[in-house]
């Protein structure tokens, strides 16, 4: 029983990128056309309409132009790759996020976005804050425990 459950931890760390140490950086897209379908598989079922700027995590790319990706609310569905950008964006998860002018607490509030609101990822830094880019171009730093899409 002992030997089946090593063997079994060996194979959930293999598929799930292997030991500590060889983990893989998290790829994210985000929504080109102004509406893309998430789908049930490859061609199947249409579930729902995603709009243009919304940040996907890319789980599997598929030879035929599928991929796998999850959203910031966890669906895990199919979508085109030609409905998809390299450009970063990330989404509001807070109720509402306030974006600073520089990455402090007691930096004067630039703007506030609401929830779901997609912003452009600027640049993302280990500080623990985000610079993002709102549609209307004012731009700034939110907290990166506020926003998905890192």
């Amino acid at each position: 029983m002992m030997r089946r459950g090593l063997v079994g931890c060996f194979v959930f760390l293999a598929l799930a990128g292997g030991f500590a140490g060889t983990a893989r950086a998290l790829e994210y897209r985000s929504v080109a056309a102004p509406v893309a379908v998430f789908h049930e598989a490859p061609r199947g079922k249409k579930l729902y309409l995603l709009k243009e700027g919304t940040p996907l995590e890319i789980l599997i790319h598929q030879g035929d132009g599928w991929i796998k990706a999850r959203d910031a609310e966890g669906t895990l569905a199919w979508v085109e790759s030609r409905a998809l950008s390299t450009r970063r964006t990330v989404v509001v998860t807070a109720t509402r996020a306030d974006v600073r002018k520089s990455a402090s607490m007691d930096a004067p509030i630039v703007f506030q976005a609401e929830k779901w609101v997609a912003l452009e990822l600027l640049e993302s830094g280990q500080t623990g804050w985000a610079k993002v880019r709102h549609r209307d171009g004012a731009s700034g730093f939110v907290r990166i425990t506020q926003i998905w899409g890192l």
